[in-house]
């Protein structure tokens, strides 16, 4: 079920586009604490996230600066504002697409979906196999060669390692489950238990380190592990 982080002052329009969501399928959230937005969507990890422009305390241009400062996430923009500049804006400080308002619910639908496919469904896959080079948030992993970089510095991955972090790169700000670690690990020969996949990740916690990136990993009690993308608030 994907998670959807709805921003929308709004209420009757919140309430509305959150029952639509639920009914097909997806798992609206909504924000109303307009001053932490970020910490929000922090704390929510959300596949996809919604933005009306007009907020309280800062609009939602800036809020989507600053999610984009930690997460590539797919993020949309609601808006009464039906301007061409407001549309340049919402692309240019970092959104996917511009619905205005007075909009129809099929519409808002169909993007939403077309903006998830790209994002996580068959779209991406096809874009994922075109390249050996994954790149999140300036940290690029190299899977031809085995190597992760950042900002300059560069650390060597072992094979194991290097399934790992492209697994968590790849959910960045999600939880990779043990389950889907532990598929990453495994082929026909080698056998993996839940120790193995303990150690690999430790491995990749400290390469991480190596590059400047500490505590990128966090362990999420009887699910998996994250990969937090906060090494773009580093100098």
């Amino acid at each position: 079920m994907y998670k959807i982080m709805i921003v929308e002052d709004d209420d009757k329009i919140a309430a509305i586009l959150g029952g639509y969501l639920d009914k097909y399928g997806y798992e609206p959230v909504r924000v109303t604490d307009y001053r932490n937005v970020k910490q929000a969507f922090v704390e929510l990890a959300p596949h996809l996230a919604i933005l009306d422009i007009n907020l309280p305390q800062f609009d939602g241009f800036y809020w989507c600066r600053q999610i984009r400062t930690i997460s590539n996430v797919p993020i949309l923009f609601l808006s009464a504002r039906v301007g061409e500049m407001d549309q340049v804006m919402a692309i240019e400080n970092g959104g996917d697409d511009y619905i205005t308002k007075p909009f129809h619910l099929e519409v808002v639908m169909a993007k939403i979906k077309s903006t998830l496919r790209r994002a996580y469904g068959e779209y991406a896959s096809v874009q994922q196999t075109m390249t050996d080079m994954i790149d999140m948030e300036g940290l690029t992993l190299d899977r031809s060669k085995g190597t992760l970089e950042w900002n300059g510095r560069r650390t060597d991955l072992s094979r194991n390692e290097a399934k790992l972090a492209e697994v968590l790169m790849r959910q960045a700000g999600h939880i990779a489950t043990r389950e889907q670690l532990l598929e990453a690990l495994w082929d026909d020969v080698t056998f993996v238990d839940d120790n193995t996949l303990t150690v690999n990740v430790t491995r990749v916690r400290r390469k991480l380190e190596e590059i400047g990136i500490d505590r990128a990993i966090d362990t999420v009690r009887g699910q998996g592990y994250r990969l937090l993308v906060t090494w773009r608030d580093a100098p």
